[in-house]
């Protein structure tokens, strides 16, 4: 796989690590995500109301709970800030960090009754035992917010769990026979804590992947391989078929997680609104994997499988590359798939 080599990736976290030293004077303080509105649990009946004067957005679920207790992570310019916690995942068995960021507009009254779509972020190396998204210095969050008041996005909440279980092997964000189940980790324990503890919407058309290598990999098969719950990536330098060592004396598990497998299932079945996923792709010139990138599209461009491949001119395999090619238009285009917040008055 093309994955983010282990020097870049550690560059990448003790860049983040000094962003935290120099850009957070409130690293570690508690910090909620709670709204008058958000931290009122839905409730079964009703009109749909969150009982403060407002009617509950299109398809809004409201936290159902537990509430997690989230610390800062980071703060960003506009005030906003990215908080840290640690998920015992319930199906999965594993324990570790996710780091979380909503915009402004999740703060936002005029807002206060909708639903807000949700981006998980997947870094690439092993993403272990650090998201690097996370950070101030990559700028996912702060050009999401320009991005979204400029139109060209929408207000996205970014998820940032790691990605692997150690800093020694990749697990393809699979459930590999005898390892921990980093499948259901990404695609059940991750989405059902987000849900927990923010204002989301019901159907995939609120659900997304983004990552870059590994990362990119991972959401790119997980929006394939649960088309029913994940409609769109932005999959930035990614591999396409899975190559774990680990896979070693579990080839038919093995192809049950090949994108190439799971993409060729998916455009025989018809082109209807809830079959479609909309698979973004990125990479720079100056980086490897393009003719391996065009290949797949070429085969798999079809039915409900729609692609988009932005090539960023000058980019390497790098996460600063691919928050460029997000603006360029990858960001752009899966919003236009997607649902996005509604504002509502009194």
């Amino acid at each position: 796989m093309t994955r983010l080599p282990r020097f870049l990736a550690a560059a990448l976290a003790l860049g983040t690590a000094a962003a935290l030293v120099t850009g957070c004077s409130e690293e570690g303080a508690p910090v909620t995500f709670d709204t008058p509105h958000s931290a009122t649990r839905a409730q079964g009946g009703g009109t749909g109301g969150t009982g403060n004067g407002r009617e509950r957005g299109p398809e809004t679920v409201l936290p159902t709970g537990p509430k997690a207790r989230f610390t800062t992570a980071n703060t960003l310019e506009d005030g906003t800030r990215i908080g840290v916690t640690t998920l015992a995942g319930a199906k999965s068995g594993f324990t570790g960090k996710v780091w979380v960021w909503a915009p402004k507009q999740y703060f936002d009254p005029e807002y206060a009754a909708s639903g807000f779509p949700v981006l998980v972020a997947l870094p690439g190396g092993n993403g272990y035992p650090m998201n690097y998204w996370m950070g101030t210095d990559l700028k996912l969050q702060s050009s999401i917010s320009t991005w979204s008041q400029e139109g060209k996005s929408l207000p996205f909440i970014v998820v940032m769990p790691v990605l692997n279980p150690d800093d020694t092997y990749y697990y393809d964000g699979s459930d590999i026979p005898g390892q921990p189940k980093m499948g259901t980790w990404l695609t059940e324990d991750v989405p059902d804590f987000v849900r927990a503890n923010f204002r989301t919407f019901a159907s995939r058309d609120g659900w997304a992947f983004m990552g870059s290598s590994s990362g990119g990999f991972a959401g790119l098969k997980a929006v394939l391989q649960r088309p029913d719950r994940f409609k769109a990536v932005i999959a930035s330098g990614p591999d396409t078929v899975p190559d774990s060592p680990l896979w070693a004396g579990h080839e038919t598990e093995r192809q049950a997680n090949n994108p190439e497998r799971l993409a060729e299932a998916l455009g025989a079945k018809p082109d209807s609104a809830e079959n479609r996923v909309y698979l973004a792709f990125q990479i720079g010139t100056e980086e490897s994997g393009l003719g391996r990138l065009k290949t797949f599209m070429k085969n798999h461009t079809k039915g409900p499988v729609k692609t988009r491949l932005q090539v960023i001119q000058g980019g390497g395999h790098n996460a600063r590359s691919y928050v460029q090619g997000m603006g360029d238009g990858s960001i752009a285009w899966i919003s236009r798939q997607m649902r996005g917040p509604v504002p509502s008055s009194p």
